[in-house]
């Protein structure tokens, strides 16, 4: 799998959202920005992915995932740096 396939099955799920991958065809780095994540926790957050993900994990399409979930906010805040 690419990072290109990736990153349309979560704009497909995630739609209007800010997603970043980048991968060797196994091990992909994501960072997803998106409204959707307004009052949920990392680790809901990180669900909303996986539950994208889950059929390409299963299928060993994908070995491993880091992920970064913000808000646009966090994500402006990170970028003028003011922390994480």
């Amino acid at each position: 799998m690419h990072a290109v396939d990736i990153e349309q099955l979560l704009h497909e799920q995630l739609v209007g959202s800010d997603i970043r991958v980048d991968g060797d065809g196994h091990h992909f780095n994501i960072i997803v920005i998106s409204d959707a994540f307004t009052d949920k926790s990392r680790v809901a957050r990180q669900q909303m992915v996986y539950q994208v993900l889950g059929e390409a994990i299963q299928r060993g399409d994908i070995h491993a995932v880091s992920m970064r979930t913000h808000t646009p906010g966090e994500w402006q805040a990170l970028q003028q740096g003011e922390g994480e």
